[in-house]
């Protein structure tokens, strides 16, 4: 069962609400139990942030990658394709990292 903090928004994983928050140190009545449907957006949307996480992750490995590419200087033709690979991984980047942000400023953490 999941627990919300109405004075921080923490949520509590267990049985009952925990004796105050972990976070802000609210008592244990300031927490709610959520919903079944509550719940499940809050279980979906941590396994799609851990998902934007990775993918941020993995977009900061190829501006490495490509960083190199560019480094090694082979050819024009092969540097610029490590340049598009670079600009393209921060855009990959900046996007995952908007949408986490907009997931939390929905509730969705």
């Amino acid at each position: 069962m999941l627990w919300k903090c109405s004075v921080c928004g923490y949520i509590h994983t267990g049985t009952e609400a925990p004796e105050k928050c972990p976070k802000c140190g609210a008592p244990k009545e300031k927490f709610s139990a959520l919903s079944e449907e509550e719940a499940k957006k809050i279980s979906d949307s941590d396994r799609t942030n851990d998902i934007h996480m990775e993918i941020i992750k993995l977009a900061m490995r190829i501006k490495e990658l490509a960083k190199e590419g560019i480094e090694i200087n082979l050819d024009p033709p092969c540097v610029a394709l490590f340049k598009q690979a670079h600009d393209e991984s921060l855009v990959i980047k900046q996007r995952s990292k908007a949408e986490i942000a907009g997931h939390v400023s929905r509730g969705k953490w």
